[in-house]
C-alpha cells in the first residue's frame, strides 16, 4: 500500500521560512517524479514544484521562484520543500504527490498517488 505522509506545516509570520516533508512508502520512490501542490480555501489546487527523478529535473510555479526548493532523498523515500520569505498568499493546504510517468506535469490529474496534506498558514 502505498502512503505519502507530509509533516512540517504550522503558523508563521510573514517572511518567515518552514520546510515541508513528504516520507513515502509502498512505492519504488526513485522512480517517481515527486511535486507538491497547494490548495487555498475556494480555490482549485495548484501546482508548485516538481522534482524528477535519477536526473533532477526542476520545475516551480512562477510565483514562488526564488523562495521556494523542492528537494530529495531517495535513500530516506523522502522529498522536501523549504520554503522561505513567506507571504500570506502562501496559506494553503500543501500536498506531496508521486508520479510514475514521471513527465513533471503542473496537472494535479497526471500524478498517482497523493499526501492527506499539511496545512501552512503565514500570519501578515
Amino acid at each position: 500500500q502505498v502512503q505519502l505522509v507530509e509533516s512540517g506545516g504550522g503558523l508563521v509570520q510573514a517572511g518567515g521560512s518552514l520546510r515541508l516533508s513528504c516520507a513515502a512508502s509502498g512505492l519504488r520512490f526513485s522512480i517517481y517524479t515527486m511535486a507538491w501542490f497547494r490548495q487555498a480555501p475556494g480555490k482549485e489546487r495548484e501546482f508548485v514544484a516538481a522534482r524528477g527523478r535519477s536526473d533532477g529535473f526542476l520545475k516551480y510555479v512562477d510565483s514562488v521562484k526564488g523562495r521556494f526548493t523542492i528537494s530529495r532523498d531517495n535513500t530516506k523515500n523522502t522529498v522536501y520543500l523549504q520554503m522561505n520569505s513567506l507571504k500570506p498568499e502562501d496559506t494553503a493546504v500543501y500536498y506531496c504527490a508521486a508520479d510514475r510517468l514521471g513527465a513533471g506535469s503542473t496537472d494535479a490529474r497526471e500524478y498517482d498517488y497523493w499526501g492527506q496534506g499539511t496545512q501552512v498558514t503565514v500570519s501578515s
